[in-house]
């Protein structure tokens, strides 16, 4: 009797386990753009994901990635049907510590610099993406990458910058600029890049 419960047991929670292993989700949208200042997202999510679902896992996490079916809303812009231009702020990347998404006050005027940029051309807007280094988990860095480009974008905003002409993608740790396996490189590829948009 002992045995067959056992076995009835077993066959259950295999079965659950198959269940629940094969069902496929759909990423969930993230970052949603705010619509007031104080809706911004930073350095006060560093202890996980930013809010709004969960992460793609392997692919880069983006502002893109927002409305029902992953349809931009009226409010934003897509940074694929506009001219990208990474030269013009190539000088203006932002290095983070390890494991942080603090932007330094060493670095602010290199977020300076790019507001000033955005301040000068009002038709321009602006595509951050965070990087980090080989260290840690694909998932974790994606998430670290995303805290990391929505610091950069809460900063331009206080620097006078709306928001809404900033897009965010993470790439985690997809992207290093320096493929190092030492702290130096580490030290290049834990960083925020700006992609200046204009319109074709």
């Amino acid at each position: 009797m002992k045995l067959t419960k056992f076995a009835k047991v077993t066959v259950l929670g295999s079965a659950l386990t198959i269940a629940v292993a094969g069902c496929h989700r759909r990423p969930t949208p993230l970052t949603v753009l705010p619509q007031e200042r104080g809706a911004l997202i930073g350095d006060q999510a560093a202890s996980g994901p930013s809010p709004g679902g969960t992460l793609n896992q392997g692919q880069p996490i983006n502002s893109e990635q927002i409305g029902k079916e992953g349809i931009p809303t009226s409010n934003n812009f897509n940074p694929a049907d506009m001219n990208q231009d990474r030269a013009t702020l190539a000088a203006d990347t932002v290095h983070f510590d390890f494991d942080s998404s603090v932007v330094k006050s060493s670095e602010q005027s290199n977020v300076d610099s790019v507001a000033a940029a955005l301040k000068a051309n009002t038709d321009a807007k602006l595509l951050i993406e965070g990087n980090c280094d080989e260290r840690g988990t694909e998932q974790y860095n994606l998430a670290l990458g995303e805290r990391r480009a929505l610091a950069l974008r809460e900063a331009l905003a206080l620097d006078g910058i709306d928001p809404l002409r900033i897009r965010t993608i993470s790439y985690g740790k997809d992207k290093p600029v320096d493929p190092g396996h030492n702290p130096s490189a580490w030290a290049k590829n834990r960083r925020g890049d700006f992609v200046l948009l204009t319109p074709k």
